[in-house]
């Protein structure tokens, strides 16, 4: 087991020039799996010249290109007796309503109390969650970041697994957020189409500022205004790291409590100071796709959590905004 991360570099030889970057590392690392090698690019552990780039970049003749592999962690996780909201499961698939400030699966920093552990106690450990992600992320298709609540997509099976991925991979599968934003979003509804990469000074964050970022696309309107904030609803269409966030704070409005991409860490109306959150006002609320199984297209709620209820209602409070307003604006969340 590696306990510091290992530094590699390659030349590109002439048989390599013109190969896709992501086919050139599978060609140099072969001990490690697509997913992994997408997973360091993903982290911009891999740069060519000193440059991030998509995994479609063709490598060029003497081209170096440089990968980060981080320290290996534990083999396995162990369960532990974490209460989960199940919105549903059968045989081949679960639906978790996460809670936030709890980590997907292990990671920097977060080996314990992950959704994982809770899943293997729920689940069991033998041919209860699916093994494609490996001993880290059994079960795991997607994530939602740790400071994010709501609907997660758990396999159960291997084929399960699968397509679900190809669901996801295809953009099949309809994922609806709500979130308050600071400032006030102009005009009803639009789409944000920005790129998203590793930010290259803060590697905690992404950024839509850099060209050779990786497609993303987000859709939204307007639920309910609140002086200086907006409540939304956001399709996305893509599922990059962070996308929400990065797209909303590139326009001026971050998620309110997402203090990495500018919002304060305090909360004023005037001169009302508002209750800390402790989290992001971010939310899965809907997640629809194909099952993996019958074929059939299945959809599943998760509620707005109390706080986020409470939170929106105390806004409305000291914006002077309606009752009735911000109830008709929830409505639909509950």
């Amino acid at each position: 087991m590696k306990t510091v991360a290992e530094q590699l570099e390659f030349s590109v030889a002439a048989e390599h020039a013109g190969m896709r970057l992501d086919r050139f590392l599978a060609a140099q690392l072969p001990d490690l799996s697509r997913t992994r090698i997408q997973g360091l690019m993903d982290e911009g552990r891999v740069r060519v010249n000193g440059a991030t780039l998509k995994p479609s970049y063709r490598v060029e003749l003497d081209e170096m290109v440089a990968v980060e592999i981080p320290p290996t962690l534990p083999p396995g996780v162990e369960p532990e007796a974490i209460p989960l909201d199940v919105l549903y499961e059968d045989e081949d698939i679960a639906v978790i309503n996460k809670p936030a400030n709890m980590v997907v699966h292990p990671g920097a920093g977060a080996d314990a109390g992950t959704m994982v552990a809770a899943l293997l106690h729920r689940f069991g450990t033998v041919d209860g969650l699916s093994t494609v992600g490996g001993p880290l992320r059994p079960g795991i298709v997607h994530r939602l970041d740790k400071g994010t609540s709501g609907a997660l997509v758990i396999a159960r099976t291997d084929a399960a697994h699968k397509k679900l991925v190809e669901e996801f991979r295809d953009r099949e599968v309809e994922k609806i957020y709500v979130a308050l934003l600071h400032g006030k979003v102009k005009g009803e509804a639009g789409r944000i189409d920005m790129p998203i990469a590793r930010d290259l000074r803060n590697r905690s964050r992404m950024t839509a500022r850099r060209r050779e970022g990786r497609e993303a696309r987000t859709d939204w309107r307007v639920r309910l205004r609140l002086g200086g904030f907006t409540f939304v609803e956001a399709n996305l269409h893509t599922g990059r790291t962070h996308q929400i966030r990065v797209h909303f704070s590139t326009l001026g409005c971050p998620v309110v409590g997402d203090t990495l991409y500018g919002a304060p860490r305090e909360e004023r109306v005037g001169a009302v100071v508002l209750p800390a959150l402790e989290r992001n006002f971010l939310h899965a609320a809907r997640v629809g796709f194909v099952h993996p199984t019958t074929g059939k297209h299945v959809a599943f709620r998760a509620a707005l959590p109390p706080e986020l209820q409470t939170y929106l209602r105390d806004v409305g409070r000291a914006t002077g905004t309606a009752s009735a307003a911000v109830d008709a604006a929830l409505k639909e969340f509950l």
